[in-house]
């Protein structure tokens, strides 16, 4: 018998152990609970919709809720069509959903569209047992687990008293007339507001607790839930109060069993970290006790709160008082807080005080970096705080280098040696950067080789070095048959190093499908992000954890494979001539467009550094530094904002040094060609006479099975027949080379933090002007946008008509198609940006993609297709079967080794 735990699932399985103290359920994809969220599904911007959910995900939620509920949408429609979209986006998809609604018919429509295994929000025995037991025996049919309110036939649950008895009878109704899983029934016995000057209420946080205590003794196998905002409705306006409240009564509530919530993690302070007073007053309200001072809880909190009402907003004045401190405690002082301002007089002050140099880095300097390594993995740091610490390191590390050499000191031990490098053709190196200072700054000597570095030079040095681990890093898709590559070179050649893959393209499921099966010898494993990687390395180089953790890894991959297995069977495909015949249907007939006001490439000369930074889209940057959160929001987010702000300050720094100093030299190529579709193709003229094919795009087709009135699209969809005048734009922006120098030069005197900046600014350069340049396609080079009145910040939602496809990207996953492009537009002679082997762009700061101007044109993925059309495909290219599944390996729903027919059309 398998323990019994709450088994969930999307894509990916959600088993709640015991190692997850408590499950954080997003809650902005909830139209009661997201005013922008409902704007978007009342305007039924599904698309921007998504990219909430998107959010949810990538920010760590385990669940999204999804809630529909509004007055003026069909909320089961709107239910109906959110879920399916969301079916066809796995990087949200691998999450369960919870399925929220006070109207039955609403969530048992969403129980006919989700897969996996979703949670029910929720039931109750409002409305008496038989309406109760049927709606859960539904559940149940459906394989959902439930969220039980503390509701009865008399109203909601508000004492100790009734909240267990509610409990209990579900309990016994659920699991013994309906014959539910009690490991499944997620009880949320109803978080009221404290504190609100009514007697009655000033008891809800102690008899939410006690229920919950009660609940996890008495119910067994059960979970407990609840919505933590409701909690401090009372001081609401006042974040700095309501995040402590919040804080202490997560202590409190999770040490005495809840294990779920609807809360938001970005605006929870850290217990011990909350003001002592402010804890105190917290605490005596939540838990509804006397004040050691006498008076009322409440009166107490209010008296208080106006003392920390917009603390945390205002800049911090410059304290110097820790100078007077210690030596070691300076250091250490400067390292957590990114000082290099005195950091080579207190490193000489605590050399002339040490027997030896190296003693001052094997002591203070390395106690300094543990209480870095401890605070980051406490979630007490945040990257772009690690790094600065790195700098911190390294410039005193620089002081003591001369002397050390004089005494022709060896180096000092350190905790083991990692190899890292970008794979070979793929040019990108943020990820890989920023991984390699958080591991230095743990004590492990990391060899960087760079980018775009061939399997045989990475086993070259690993063997020559002596390395502990190898870690591979890649951005762009054919990025991930290199690293198959090379695990089947580690495995070749005899290597048992355990094998890191990481970068954006990357993925547990991947890893453990396609990597993990070629490097038998040792393990590859997948790590998320710079935050996770330190606990991997450590375990992988403990002699007690080794083993075991290897172990637990191959046996959650193999788990991991065989779910995919299952699930890519289940899915239903469609022939490509099905596919086809669903097409996305236009009406061409009065079809009119702006004739481009030139054919064929233009260079775009003269750009303004200070114009370009006016269309950066930020958000993108905090995610680089691992800062969730979006943008200016995330400046004031209770948990990351303190580093946001700091991190936007020192950006906007280098900004102006970028712009003042004339730092990148940007250069932009744009073309525009006649167009007509053929089939999923796209034929280009070169003039109005369309009698003279220029080139053909090549488009692939979606062929999963889609529900009702849904198209499988592909690009070729939104450009007119023949017969029908229409045309397609091209474009290549590049912020420059000198991105590369620059970034050299702060490596050099040891400023990663500086390197990493300049990268990531350069990036946002590169998207800010494909946006830029987009626009001014729109309104003046093409010209069907002219009345457009958009601000730069408003088109980050792409409020405009048209899209810029990109080859590589979900509308078209062929990288081989930037081939065509660059050629039409010449672009490595205009622009300087050339293709790597595996068609990444150099440099890596640059953007390129195609423009489509129908108005009914959107961004979509093609997701997996079958051998029918990459036979097609590879017929219409002139390419070999061989190749094409060589460049479209990620999305193949086949195995191109196994001996099969082409499917019949």
């Amino acid at each position: 018998m398998p323990e019994p735990l709450l088994r969930l699932s999307g894509l990916e399985p959600f088993v709640l152990t015991k190692d997850i103290p408590f499950v954080n359920v997003g809650e902005r994809t909830n139209v009661t609970g997201s005013a922008k969220f409902r704007k978007l599904i009342t305007n039924r911007d599904y698309a921007t919709a998504l990219d909430v959910a998107r959010d949810q995900v990538e920010n760590g939620a385990q669940i999204i809720d999804v809630n529909m509920d509004e007055g003026l949408i069909d909320s089961k429609q709107a239910m109906i069509e959110f879920l399916n979209l969301i079916a066809a986006e796995p990087d949200i998809a691998r999450v369960p959903i919870m399925i929220d609604s006070s109207k039955w018919e609403v969530i048992e429509a969403g129980l006919q569209c989700v897969q996996g295994k979703p949670v029910v929000n929720s039931i109750s025995l409002k409305e008496g047992e038989e309406a109760f037991i049927e709606q859960a025996s539904l559940c149940l049919a459906y394989g959902a687990a439930v969220v039980v309110m503390a509701f009865d036939e008399d109203g909601q649950a508000d004492t100790f008293a009734r909240k267990t008895e509610i409990c209990a009878r579900a309990y016994k109704v659920l699991t013994e007339t309906v014959g539910f899983p009690p490991e499944d029934i997620i009880f949320d016995p109803n978080i009221f507001a404290v504190a609100t000057g009514i007697e009655e209420h000033d008891n809800y946080g102690v008899d939410f607790i006690e229920a919950a205590r009660w609940i996890r003794q008495n119910l067994p196998h059960c979970h407990v839930s609840g919505g933590v905002s409701n909690l401090s409705f009372s001081f609401r306006g006042n974040e700095p109060v309501r995040e402590a409240m919040h804080a202490v009564f997560l202590y409190h509530a999770i040490h005495a069993g809840m294990d779920m919530g609807i809360v938001n993690a970005g605006q929870l302070a850290v217990y011990d970290q909350i003001d002592p007073d402010l804890r105190e007053a917290c605490e005596d309200v939540v838990l509804n006790r006397t004040p050691a001072n006498g008076g009322s809880p409440t009166e107490n909190l209010l008296d208080l709160a106006e003392r920390f009402k917009g603390a945390g907003r205002e800049e911090k004045k410059r304290d110097l008082k820790w100078r007077e401190w210690p030596v070691e405690k300076r250091l250490e002082h400067a390292l957590v807080n990114g000082i290099t301002e005195f950091v080579d007089e207190d490193t000489e002050a605590a050399r002339l005080a040490a027997d030896k140099p190296l003693d001052v880095i094997e002591g203070p300097l390395m106690a300094g970096m543990n209480v870095v390594g401890d605070l980051f993995g406490a979630g007490k740091m945040f990257l772009p705080q690690v790094v600065k610490s790195a700098r911190v390191m390294k410039q005193a590390v620089a002081v003591l280098l001369p002397y050390m050499e004089a005494e022709k000191e060896g180096g000092r031990d350190t905790a083991g040696t990692i190899l890292m490098a970008t794979v070979k053709g793929d040019v990108h190196d943020i990820g890989k950067n920023i991984v390699g200072v958080v591991l230095a700054c743990n004590n492990y000597e990391i060899i960087d080789l760079g980018v775009m570095v061939p399997p045989q030079k990475i086993l070259e040095v690993a063997r020559e070095r002596k390395v502990d681990i190898i870690g591979l890093s890649g951005l762009i898709t054919p990025s991930l048959d290199e690293m198959v590559h090379l695990a089947s070179e580690l495995e070749r050649e005899g290597f048992d190093l355990p094998l890191l893959i990481g970068g954006a393209t990357t993925s547990k499921v991947h890893t453990a499908v396609k990597i993990s099966p070629r490097y038998a010898r040792s393990q590859a494993i997948y790590v998320t992000d710079a935050s996770r990687a330190v606990g991997v390395v450590s375990s992988l180089l403990s002699k007690t954890q080794k083993q075991p953790y290897i172990d637990d890894i191959r046996s959650e991959y193999a788990e991991v494979a065989e779910r995919h297995e299952r699930s890519e069977r289940a899915k239903e495909r469609l022939p490509l001539a099905k596919a086809r015949a669903n097409a996305k249907k236009i009406d061409w007939t009065d079809y009119k467009v702006e004739t481009p006001s030139f054919f064929g490439p233009k260079v775009i000369e003269n750009w303004d550094l200070a114009e370009i930074a006016r269309y950066i889209d930020w958000t993108p940057f905090f995610r680089t530094w691992e800062l969730k959160g979006v943008y200016p929001r995330i400046l004031e987010d209770e948990k990351y904002g303190e580093a946001a702000r700091g991190l936007f300050a020192d950006a906007q720094a280098m900004l102006q040094r970028i712009i003042g100093e004339d730092w990148f030299a940007p250069r932009a190529v744009v073309g525009f060609w006649p167009a007509n579709a053929v089939g999923d193709d796209i034929r280009l003229f070169q003039d109005e006479g369309r009698k003279d094919p220029l080139a053909t795009l090549h488009t692939l087709r979606q062929q999963h099975s889609k529900r009702k009135d849904s198209p499988n699209v592909a690009l070729s969809d939104f450009v007119a027949p023949e017969g029908t005048p229409d045309y397609v734009g091209g474009f290549v922006v590049t912020a420059g080379p000198e991105e590369i120098e620059i970034a050299e030069r702060f490596e050099q005197v040891g400023d990663d933090y500086g390197s990493i900046m300049v990268k990531a600014l350069a990036d946002r350069y590169a998207e800010a002007m494909a946006e830029m340049l987009h626009e001014r396609v729109r309104k003046d080079h093409w010209g069907y946008g002219r009345d457009e009145g958009f601000a730069p910040e408003e088109l980050i939602a792409e409020p405009y008509r048209g899209i810029r496809p990109a080859p590589g990207y979900p509308a078209q996953p062929d990288h081989t198609e930037k081939r065509t492009l660059f050629a039409l537009l010449d672009a490595e002679a205009t622009t300087g940006v050339t293709l790597t082997e595996s068609m990444a762009m150099w440099p890596g700061s640059s953007v390129s993609g195609l423009y489509i101007g129908h108005p009914e044109a959107y961004y979509f993925g093609v997701s997996n297709i079958e051998r029918d059309q990459a036979a097609d495909y590879a017929e219409r290219k002139g390419m070999t079967l061989e190749d094409v599944e060589r460049w479209l390996a990620p999305i193949l729903n086949y195995n191109p080794n196994e001996a099969s027919s082409i499917a019949a059309e």
